[in-house]
């Protein structure tokens, strides 16, 4: 990698969401971190355990797609028991199939290898194969649940409960920014063979290119990974792991109001704290990996601790939604505690105001309509192959709800195109055309336009 890209700013601008990211405009500036009650963040020295950073590291919050990365060790874990292998089909059933998006789109009675679902977790972040993933692995969602909170206890992540494998909201789950970083460090650790996939920068899922919406790669040498997460609940969250010139951290920031400044909050620890991360050492820092028994276990094995945990003050939306599973008691294991060292006294780097506007109101009805989940892409994703064009309006809050109307009315058609809002000027204007995107040819652009136009719905392929 190159370092920062110096010529960043000469790329098009785009204000890019899918059909559920648009409530990170809904969430207001960003402002200073310390008046942002979701904020907490952590870097740790990955060689050392020295904590070079710390504000509300033990603070509870929610993981939203961070989950994912747990999802992804019992994965890995499962490879090196031989109980699969990255060739073994998953199967898809009904109930993965109809999660929200952001999601890969396989159809129930449908199946993909592991090898594609870890790299749909880590690119696209998509819901209906982590579900597919813990069924699989767990027999249930709930199974599956009961063994990623027995694993993060087990890796000294007490400050940690999981109820699904994606990160949807759900009012009992959540973690600390210091859990995830654990859970950052025991994915490098216990799984070097691994973890390069989490540098995946895009995958063929067919004929469509998916790309990471990890924005990081490229920004600061020697960042390999991690995961990004969203829920209107969380705000946006980012682990981030840097190996350079001998030095190695893992970084988390949580509670951002926008991806980008998240990710500017993220560069500015970074570029604050790598230096003082120390050359030498290099030994395991975290609890040694213990498997996890299969799902035969799981009904009579696991189950989830009812410790007096405290929920977060803030609550997820569409929690009603979700059911709430009841689990018998458990104590977690004894584990060693990640070492602590004093943290930072120094200023917090500053949390930047996001750029782009705040939606209208009807932009705000679309939020409400389809939830908050994780954006596949944000306000400085470079879009690339074929798009359709639904509709282009001066009114941001009219384009979202052209996306919303035809996402509902032409979902078969779209499948697991992503949706997104592309910002441009015509003479001192602005405007905000409405697209699908995701096509890797001409030819699928404009099958599915003539498709939709069966539909009465206007649209037309544009290269992008």
């Amino acid at each position: 990698m190159a370092g920062f890209i110096s010529h960043i700013s000469t790329l098009p601008k785009f204000l890019v969401i899918t059909l559920v990211s648009a409530a990170m405009l809904t969430l207001g500036s960003m402002g200073d971190a310390s008046a942002n009650s979701r904020y907490a963040a952590y870097v740790i020295d990955a060689k050392t355990g020295k904590v070079l950073f710390a504000r509300n590291a033990d603070a509870k919050r929610y993981p939203a797609s961070l989950t994912k990365m747990m999802t992804l060790y019992l994965v890995f874990e499962a490879i090196e028991a031989k109980r699969i292998s990255t060739n073994t089909p998953i199967p898809f059933s009904k109930n993965a199939a109809a999660e929200q998006p952001t999601k890969l789109g396989v159809r129930a009675g449908g199946s993909i290898t592991v090898d594609t679902a870890i790299r749909a977790l880590v690119t696209r972040s998509a819901n209906d194969v982590s579900t597919a993933i813990g069924e699989m692995l767990g027999g249930s969602e709930a199974g599956f649940a009961k063994m990623m909170t027995r694993k993060a206890h087990q890796l000294g992540m007490n400050s940690t409960q999981f109820r699904n494998a994606h990160g949807l909201p759900n009012n009992q789950q959540f973690t600390s920014a210091r859990d995830m970083a654990i859970l950052g460090m025991a994915l490098r650790e216990h799984f070097p063979q691994h973890y390069a996939y989490f540098s995946t920068r895009s995958f063929m899922y067919g004929k469509q290119r998916i790309t990471t919406h990890n924005r990081m790669f490229g920004r600061i040498e020697g960042v390999d990974g991690i995961k990004t997460g969203y829920i209107r609940a969380s705000g946006f969250n980012l682990v981030t792991s840097v190996q350079d010139k001998g030095r190695s951290i893992v970084a988390v920031v949580m509670g951002g109001q926008s991806a980008r400044s998240r990710d500017d909050h993220m560069a500015a620890l970074i570029r604050e704290h790598l230096p003082r991360a120390s050359r030498s050492g290099g030994g395991n820092l975290v609890p040694g990996r213990q498997l996890t028994p299969g799902s035969a276990l799981v009904a009579s094995a696991f189950s989830l601790p009812q410790r007096d945990i405290p929920t977060p003050s803030f609550r997820p939306v569409a929690e009603a939604d979700l059911p709430l599973v009841a689990y018998a008691q458990e104590t977690a294991p004894s584990v060693a505690p990640m070492p602590v060292a004093t943290a930072s006294a120094g200023p917090i780097p500053p949390l930047p105001v996001a750029s782009v506007p705040l939606p209208s109101a009807s932009a705000e009805r679309f939020t409400a309509e389809v939830g908050a989940v994780d954006p596949v892409m944000t306000s400085s994703t470079q879009q690339s192959g074929w798009a359709v064009q639904i509709a282009s309006s001066p009114s941001q809050g009219d384009a979202f709800a052209a996306l919303v109307r035809v996402g509902k009315e032409a979902s078969t058609v779209l499948g697991s195109a992503n949706a997104f809002i592309e910002e441009f000027n015509n003479k001192g204007t602005t405007f905000y055309r409405a697209r699908f995107g995701g096509f890797g040819s001409k030819s699928q652009a404009w099958n599915t336009c003539d498709a939709l136009k069966k539909q009465r719905i206007d649209c037309f392929a544009a290269e992008l």
